[in-house]
């Protein structure tokens, strides 16, 4: 079935925006230690700035979605928020400690504001019914990862090589592409297209979308100027609290978790108020924001962890180049390239012969393969070999597992969030009640910001072993910000703690003891690295398998709730 022609309009705004993202995500983490926390424990601190930014990030929306359900409007919000993502981006270019924080408080804010109301427009432009909702939510899906596989290539490329700021600078450039698209072809959006579901026959109607919900309201003026101007002045002046927040990331625990429960329990609240349909609809999505901050816990290691393990654990040497570990960030949007659109036909063909498969199995079965992305991981130590990575004036000897383990698993996490995220957010537009579905979207986004919080302490626990250092740090009485290089390798690897993990490799049979005895300290330090980033995706992918098989036990139950038969 041929989709709306406003989805262009949607999709190319949506892709530039992504490409803004994810580009300048592929730069941050490396970006944090390599540049401007270069001390022991600086994994530590970017895992922590990387956590609090997602966080908020994902928990703007809620309030960038209500703002917009209650005075602004869809249109004007995505506006405002592509502008204040745009003086991010550009200030993320300015390679100061003080600049990132600020920098990263515009994107949060704008953020906020772009982000839930981009799928509701998406949303509008389908009646409840339309059987080609879920493959158009799918194709705006690929949009999102048509620009994050392009990002991270030339982002990652020119950040790397040539400095970062460029890099930055390239993220901006894609935002402000973005919101010259929307400005220049939003009109197209207010024009309706409507299929009857039993002959086929198209109409075309001027039906305004996103637009202001009561403009008088918005004019009121307080203390001589608009309710419009004073939520553009608070949103600016709220910059300077937000950069607190991610400078001091361990508050964020104490922001968050509060935060969730009041959004999640007003929910609730206003589910037991409503009628029957309305109050199982709206169980059925606090049932799977449960479920959907697991999923996202684990797969938003892609920007912290992984990026970390692609970079010290993989095998990059190329022939005669090193793929820079920033690169391995496309990997994911490439196969939701590949498989999003046989994905969206699938979806739909099955929906037409009614064997479509239920959104709760869809959830389970996303799971699933994410465990199995995560399994595959616990594999890679048995193929791993030594390796020298020479990057610039940089040369690395390390104990690597080979690419495709790493390529492999993202695949599978591809699949697995192809069957949950926009099938989710479908969902969510087509379940909530109409008056609040903005706030909604907010707490769905709400889910991704708690999954980035707990994310960042599984990413974490991949640090664990820096304790080697600190205890030299401790005996030395030497400073807490000591460079690792202060201390031999074979120091570090030689306490009773990090010669047991060493040995293990050879109990697991990944090496030989004559293989262990020839390695130098560099080399078994590299070999710590490996086994506990091995150790916690083992977890994760263990923890994940168990979770699928709860939810394919639910899933009958959840269905019926949805009223969708």
């Amino acid at each position: 079935m041929k989709q709306p022609r406003a989805l262009v309009v949607l999709f190319f705004t949506e892709m530039w925006e992504r490409f803004s993202y994810y580009g300048m995500r592929a730069l941050l983490v490396l970006y944090l230690i390599q540049q401007l926390f270069d001390f022991e424990g600086s994994k530590t601190v970017a895992y922590g700035i990387f956590a609090a930014y997602g966080s908020l990030v994902y928990m703007s929306p809620f309030i960038g979605g209500f703002i917009a359900d209650k005075f602004l409007g869809h249109r004007k919000a995505v506006v405002w928020g592509a502008i204040l993502m745009s003086i991010g981006h550009f200030v993320m270019a300015i390679e100061n400690e003080t600049f990132l924080y600020i920098a990263l408080s515009f994107l949060i804010i704008g953020n906020g504001f772009f982000k839930p109301n981009m799928p509701t427009i998406l949303s509008g432009l389908y009646e409840e019914k339309d059987p080609r909702r879920d493959g158009g939510f799918t194709i705006y899906y690929m949009s999102v990862n048509l620009g994050a596989f392009f990002s991270p290539i030339l982002c990652g490329i020119i950040g790397e090589t040539y400095g970062w700021h460029y890099g930055f600078t390239i993220a901006g450039i894609g935002m402000i592409a973005g919101l010259f698209i929307f400005l220049k072809f939003g009109n197209i959006i207010d024009y309706h297209e409507t299929i009857n579901p039993e002959t086929g026959e198209k109409t075309l109607e001027y039906r305004p979308l996103g637009g202001v919900p009561d403009k008088e309201n918005l004019a009121q003026k307080i203390f001589g100027f608009t309710k419009e101007v004073w939520i553009y002045v608070l949103c600016v002046a709220s910059v300077l609290g937000v950069s607190l927040l991610v400078k001091h990331y361990e508050l964020m625990s104490y922001v968050i978790f509060p935060l969730s429960i009041g959004i999640l329990g007003l929910i609730f609240v206003i589910a037991l108020r409503s009628s029957k349909i309305e109050r199982d609809r709206l169980f059925v999505i606090l049932i799977l924001l449960l479920f959907t901050t697991l999923f996202w816990s684990f797969f938003e290691q892609a920007g912290s962890s992984l990026t970390l393990y692609a970079s010290e654990n993989v095998n990059r040497n190329f022939f005669d180049s090193v793929i820079p570990a920033s690169l391995f960030q496309s990997v994911n949007p490439m196969f939701i390239l590949i498989f999003a659109s046989p994905l969206s036909v699938l979806w739909m063909q099955l929906a037409q012969r009614k064997k479509e498969p239920t959104t709760p199995f869809k959830f389970a079965l996303g799971i699933l393969l994410l465990s199995v992305g995560f399994l595959i991981l616990g594999l890679a130590p048995q193929f791993l070999s030594l390796q020298t990575i020479a990057e610039g004036d940089s040369v690395m000897r390390i104990v690597a597992v080979p690419a495709i383990f790493l390529i492999l698993s993202y695949m599978f996490q591809t699949l697995g969030e192809l069957c949950l995220s926009p099938i989710g957010l479908s969902m969510v537009t087509r379940l909530a009640p109409a008056k609040i579905v903005g706030m909604v979207i907010g707490a769905w986004y709400l889910s991704s910001s708690l999954a980035f919080q707990v994310g960042g302490w599984i990413a974490n626990l991949t640090t664990e072993d820096d304790s080697y250092v600190s205890a030299h740090i401790e005996n030395t009485e030497t400073s807490e910000t000591a460079d690792l290089e202060a201390f031999s390798y074979d120091e570090i690897v030689s306490s009773e703690k990090a010669e047991n993990s060493i040995q293990s490799a050879v109990d697991y049979g990944y090496i030989s003891e004559e293989q262990l005895d020839q390695m130098s300290g560099e080399e078994k330090y590299s070999l710590l690295n490996l086994l506990r980033y091995t150790k916690v995706f083992l977890t994760v992918g263990v923890i994940a398998f168990f979770a699928s098989l709860l939810l394919f036990a639910l899933s009958p139950f959840i269905y019926k709730m949805m009223h969708e038969e």
